[in-house]
């Protein structure tokens, strides 16, 4: 069974794409155990495969998340993402933030506010004035990208 070695290229693309299944050790399933075609690294694969087995060859659910290292909730969670959005939905969704949580409406106007007052003003100082004003930790660039998205708002 192919293991995660990050020498490998398939195995860097699978995890450059989000797609690197953290534990194929853990896939039970005999078509993994026997047949190359079948990369238990390849998560994408992996679920599908997994879902196919349930729908088309008449596996059980249990049995099915049990042999793929998954959940009944994950099962689930996955084939509500096929259904809704074909091999799109079994990507792994972006991790991370969705917005910039930190720079609410509040702080982004008090931003403004000091580049109206000092237009030169640079974001590491702005990172300075933050941390004293708000308690909050903030990238520079965090803030020259939220200033510019308010910017192209406004224009």
């Amino acid at each position: 069974m192919p293991k995660n070695n990050p020498a490998d290229p398939k195995t860097r693309s699978l995890r450059a794409h989000g797609t690197l299944h953290p534990r194929p050790e853990k896939i039970q399933d005999e078509l993994f155990q026997s047949h190359a075609f079948f990369d238990p690294r390849d998560l994408l694969q992996v679920k599908y495969e997994m879902l196919r087995r349930v729908r088309i060859d008449g596996r059980s659910i249990t049995q099915m998340a049990h042999q793929f290292s998954f959940s009944r909730p994950a099962f689930y969670k996955a084939l509500h993402a096929f259904e809704r959005e074909g091999l799109w939905g079994l990507l792994p969704a972006k991790r991370g933030p969705r917005r910039s949580h930190k720079l609410s409406a509040p702080v982004m106007t008090f931003l403004a506010r000091q580049r109206e007052e000092q237009p030169s003003i640079k974001a590491v100082d702005l990172v300075g004035i933050l941390q004293t004003q708000f308690g909050l930790r903030v990238h520079p660039r965090s803030i020259e990208r939220a200033l510019a998205r308010a910017e192209k708002k406004t224009s």
